[in-house]
Order: structure tokens, then C-alpha cells, then sequence
């Protein structure tokens, strides 16, 4: 079908080193609908006769429906989805209409706006998921605000916080990747078709009419713009990678918790599996998979940005590997995303083990300074060079700030004086999260004000993602309604 020029076939080792099929079948609908939409803009700008684009819509209608039924298979000669169904057409009604289809469009602006048809899709489902994550998060910092357990930094214990103020700070980054997604789709959703292979077309056609019939929000206006770039593509791999990084973050605390050393938590039976020879194991491998996966979605991002470091203006056929990164990785990412939300519905968290571990750990020693600061009028570096003399006794002693009475006399030395029962409202872990009132602060009322907060605002991307989806169902269906007045 492209061997005009050419002598002869195309060598066998060529085409299959060159075929995009693998990916493209992925696309096949959206291939279809967007030759529809194609064929009812040059029939409606009398580029084609109405009669002629009827035939080929009619045979368009009868591909779709051969391919879900098995009935029509891609075939290798063919290069790609988009002569499959161009030779289906010719095969269907004469070569003569799969010729006029093609008409005033490229394969750089037909790949194009097939894969950015297909991606919005997939970034739809994406931000779906991750809302689900979102608001599963939420549940578990409402119900845990309260629930003590040790803050850390270095992997040392540091503040006491509870488990819901560690659970809203990952809803916090979830709701950073929402932005950034829907950032991402905002740009993926223009139209690239009507650029053609690179400068446009001589023939009057009507882009904007294409775009409102595939659902997009608009043109990509300038042609070599539109088939030279992918940064949609990178755009999206990088919003994926940094939503994983914040998914593999949350996966390693969930496997470091779940251990014998730490006890936190506890997977459901259903989302733990065991050892081939070790009965008593239960092991937390869908979190340890999500790290796994993340790797993978990296790998996605820095190949595609090699593939286009060094590439000139216009379409080079370099560009057609964006798809074998770009899809497995939106599936890992989609696959991450489901199981963390099924786990973290059914985890069990044990609050004895965590509120144990913050006693005798010298982590409301901050608490102290802050005291004296606020109380006994001492600079804040005294009172840190104080308290840590304070724990530093109490350490060689085997006691900790639990020892009320060691520190009050401890304290006397400092000119100091605090009775036992004050102590013990400064001293305390409970009691030391509950000061935390500042805003974002460990306090439960302040936990319970951030979440009801990201709520709203995630109601707002429910609307949105509702309403984009509703857009693309009615452009589909617009379509279809024209189509069938055609045929």
C-alpha cells in the first residue's frame, strides 16, 4: 500500500522489525473512531461525496464489529493498525474509498491522535484509582487521629505523632499526583489530527470539527509542533514515576511495619502470601511489589527521554516506541494504585504495639524544650542544651523521661522547678500530640480538619473527572448519531 516508489515487497526481517502492532492493536477503536470523525469532516467540507464517505463509514461500522467478534484479525503485512483497517475498507467497498479516507491526513497525525485518544482514557482511569487511594487514606486518618505512635526521621524515633496524621500526610502527596495528572491530561487532550505529516493540507478542511467529534478540548495548533513532539507522552511517564515514587515510599514503611520488629500493622490474609518451605511466613508482597514496579516505571520515562534527546523536527520513526513504554507502564501504575487501596481497606492496626513503642524513647524531649522556652523564659538553644543533659542522664541511669521524678530533680539543678503532676502533662505522648495545634500539626482536631479538607477538595475532582468522561461518552455518541444518518 506505501510502495509506490519501490520496487517490490517490503523484506520480510524489515517489516517485522518495523511493525508497531504489538502496541498499536491497543488502539484499534480509537483508530476507527477517529477515521469516522475523519470521513465525516471531508463529506461534510464536500472534499469527499457524501455517497462515497456513507461506504466507508459503512465498512467502518463493520470492522469494529468483525474485530470484537474475532471475526477480523491484524495482520503482520500490514505494518500497523491503521492500514489493517484502511485495507479492510479497500477489501470491504473497493480500493478506490479505503484510498479517499486517507484522504488530507498522515499516519504522523493519525498515530498521534490515537494514542492521545487512548491515553486519556487510561490517565481517566489512573486519577480514578488514585482518588480511591485518596479517600481510602482519609478513612484511615479520621478513624486513627488519635492513634499514638512514634514519628521518625533517619529511621530514629523522633516526635510522637498518631497513624492518622501519617496516613493524611500520604493523602496529601496523593492529592499533589491528582493535580499533576489531570495537569497532564489537560495536555494530552488537544488534537493533533489535521496536522497531516507536518505543514498541513491544501484541502479545506475543518480541525476543529474533528476535535469536537473525538471529544478533545482543542486543536494542537501548530502542524510540525504537533507530529514532532511527544511531551505529552514525557509529561505523563514523569507524573507517573512521581506517583510511584510516593506509592514505593508508603510500600516500604507498610513492609518495614508489618515485620516481627515493629508489629504496626497487619496485611489481610488476602493480601499477604506465604513461604514455598517456611509455614509460619506471611509475606507483605504487594507492597514489596509496588516498590518492584516502580523501577519499571522509571525505566518508562528515561528511555522515552533518550528516544527523544536528539531527534530533529518532524515525525521520525523513532517516536513510535512512546507506546511500548507508555502502556505498560500506565498498567503498573493502575496495578499499584488497586492493590494498595484493597490493603490498606482490610489492614489491621495494632494501637497497644504502636502506642508502647513511643514510651521510652525520649521522643517528647522536644516537648521539654519547649517547655522551658515557654515557661521559664530560656532561649530556645539553652533549653535543647538542657534537656539533652537531662536525657543524657536519664540514658546512663537505664531511665527514661517517663521517670518524672528523676527529671524533676534533674531539672532543680537548672534552677528549674516543675512538680511531677506538670510533668506529666508535658511529658506525656498523648498529651504532647494534642499541643501540636499549629496548622498541619499532630493534633487530632487539626488530623480531622485536614482530612474533611482534602475531602472537599477531592469532591471537586470527582465532579471533574466525571465531567470529562461525560464529554468523551457524548463525542462518542455524536459521532455514532452521524454516522448512522450517513450510512
Amino acid at each position: 500500500m506505501l510502495r509506490g516508489r519501490f520496487k517490490g515487497g517490503i523484506d520480510p526481517a524489515l517489516l517485522e522489525f518495523s511493525s508497531s502492532l504489538g502496541t498499536d492493536k491497543e488502539m484499534f477503536f480509537e483508530d476507527v473512531w477517529g477515521s469516522k470523525a475523519h470521513v465525516l469532516m471531508l463529506a461534510k467540507q464536500g472534499i469527499i461525496s457524501k455517497d462515497d464517505a456513507s461506504k466507508i463509514l459503512s465498512a467502518l461500522e463493520a470492522v469494529k464489529k468483525d474485530y470484537s467478534s474475532g471475526k477480523f484479525v491484524l495482520k503482520q503485512e500490514f505494518e500497523d493498525v491503521h492500514l489493517n483497517v484502511e485495507n479492510y475498507v479497500s477489501l470491504e467497498c473497493g480500493p478506490e474509498y479505503g484510498g479517499r479516507m486517507h484522504t488530507a491526513r498522515s499516519r504522523n497525525d493519525q498515530v498521534l491522535t490515537d494514542s492521545k485518544m487512548h491515553l486519556r482514557g487510561e490517565l481517566l482511569q489512573v486519577l480514578g484509582y488514585v482518588l480511591e487511594l485518596e479517600k481510602c487514606l482519609l478513612d484511615l486518618s479520621e478513624k486513627h487521629s488519635d492513634t499514638i505512635m512514634p514519628g521518625y526521621t533517619h529511621m530514629q524515633h523522633a516526635q510522637p505523632i498518631t497513624f492518622g496524621f501519617w496516613a493524611g500526610s500520604y493523602a496529601s502527596m496523593l492529592f499533589r499526583d491528582l493535580e499533576r495528572l489531570m495537569n497532564a491530561y489537560d495536555h494530552v487532550n488537544l488534537c493533533p489530527l489535521g496536522a497531516c505529516a507536518l505543514a498541513g493540507t491544501s484541502f479545506p478542511i475543518d480541525r476543529e470539527y474533528t476535535a469536537k467529534l473525538l471529544g478533545f478540548d482543542g486543536v494542537q495548533v501548530n502542524a510540525l509542533d504537533a507530529v514532532s513532539s511527544r511531551d505529552h507522552v514525557l509529561e505523563t511517564l514523569s507524573e507517573l514515576s512521581i506517583t510511584m515514587s510516593n506509592l514505593s515510599k508508603m510500600a516500604e514503611e507498610l513492609v518495614l511495619w508489618s515485620s516481627h520488629e515493629f508489629r504496626f500493622i497487619e496485611f489481610s490474609d488476602s493480601f499477604a502470601t506465604g513461604s514455598s518451605i517456611m509455614p509460619q511466613k506471611k509475606n507483605p508482597d504487594m507492597a514489596e511489589l509496588v516498590r518492584g514496579k516502580t523501577g519499571l516505571v522509571y525505566g518508562a520515562l528515561v528511555q522515552m527521554l533518550t528516544v527523544m534527546k536528539g531527534l530533529p523536527s518532524g515525525y521520525n520513526r523513532d517516536m513510535q516506541e512512546d507506546r511500548v513504554m507508555l502502556w505498560p507502564a500506565l498498567r503498573d501504575v493502575k496495578g499499584a494504585l488497586m492493590v494498595l487501596s484493597s490493603g490498606l481497606s482490610l489492614v489491621k492496626v495494632n494501637k497497644e504495639v504502636m502506642a508502647s513503642s513511643v514510651y521510652g524513647d525520649y521522643s517528647t524531649a522536644t516537648e521539654l524544650a519547649n517547655y522551658l522556652v515557654r515557661v521559664e523564659g530560656m532561649p530556645f538553644r539553652k533549653a535543647y542544651e538542657v534537656t539533652g543533659g537531662i536525657v543524657k542522664e536519664l540514658i546512663a541511669k537505664e531511665k527514661g523521661l517517663e521517670d518524672y521524678e528523676s527529671v524533676k530533680q534533674a531539672l532543680k539543678r537548672y534552677n528549674v522547678n516543675v512538680s511531677s503532676g506538670a510533668l506529666s502533662e508535658i511529658l506525656d505522648p498523648s498529651k504532647a500530640v494534642s499541643r501540636n495545634k499549629s496548622i498541619g500539626g499532630t493534633a487530632p482536631a487539626e488530623v480531622r480538619r485536614m482530612v474533611n479538607a482534602l475531602r472537599d477538595a477531592a469532591k471537586g475532582f470527582d465532579a471533574d473527572l466525571e465531567k470529562k468522561s461525560e464529554k468523551i461518552e457524548a463525542a462518542k455518541k455524536l459521532t455514532a448519531k452521524l454516522v448512522k444518518e450517513f450510512i
